[in-house]
């Protein structure tokens, strides 16, 4: 059935949101370009109201959208699945993903690029796991590997270990290489890349001691 307009009210800390009340209740939020179309006494139909509310859904769409990209990059399953947890319709998910992606806020070859960057920093992991990691956040096979064109198992390998060999410099040879190839394993290195590495971290500690004696 119609409504009529009776209150149009800013946000106060999203002054480009406005709050449409209708017959007395607060309906919905849109934008401040869609509000200004807007004044209190109209009436709107019951047509004119359905486009609003799903105005209002894909703008709520949008909000949270960019609320999630501000805190890191994220790839544009994992907006889409967000935004489908927060009960919003897909008419709205799909219009706020077209609007991020022409935006330029959505960008699957550049969340690849800037998670296997992240990752080479700050946690460094196999090849493999880079590649798991990236397909659960849904990002294609050819992003994938073109991410990760110029990979070097070793070299991640050895930035890997070394966060940790300074605090297991005073271990026995032989515990040494027990915890330092069981942490680059979980890391999804391959063995023969952990022992290798292994056997090069406990050089670099100036140990004279093969960390792998034979049996």
């Amino acid at each position: 059935m119609p409504g009529v307009i009776t209150r149009l009210v800013a946000r106060p800390h999203h002054p480009d949101r406005v709050e449409v009340h209708v017959d007395g209740r607060c309906a919905f939020v849109v934008a401040d370009v869609e509000a200004a179309r807007l004044c209190v006494g109209q009436i709107l139909s019951e047509a004119e109201l359905a486009g609003l509310r799903q105005r209002a859904a894909e703008t709520r769409a949008f909000d949270h959208a960019v609320r999630l990209l501000s805190i890191r990059p994220r790839s544009r399953f994992e907006i889409e699945s967000r935004l489908r947890s927060e009960g919003l319709g897909a008419a709205a998910i799909a219009a706020a993903l077209a609007r991020l992606e022409r935006l330029g806020y959505l960008d699957d070859a550049a969340f690849a690029r800037w998670w296997v960057e992240n990752r080479t920093r700050f946690s460094p992991r196999s090849r493999q796991a880079l590649q798991h990691e990236l397909h659960q956040k849904g990002v294609a096979r050819p992003l994938i590997e073109a991410a990760l064109g110029d990979f070097d198992a070793d070299e991640q390998a050895l930035a890997a270990g070394r966060q940790r060999a300074a605090r297991w410099a005073n271990l026995t040879p032989a515990e040494f290489g027990r915890k330092m190839i069981a942490f680059l394993c979980r890391r999804g290195f391959d063995p023969d890349t952990a022992r290798r590495t292994t056997a090069r971290l406990w050089r670099e500690l100036g140990a004279d001691a093969d960390p792998f004696p034979p049996d």
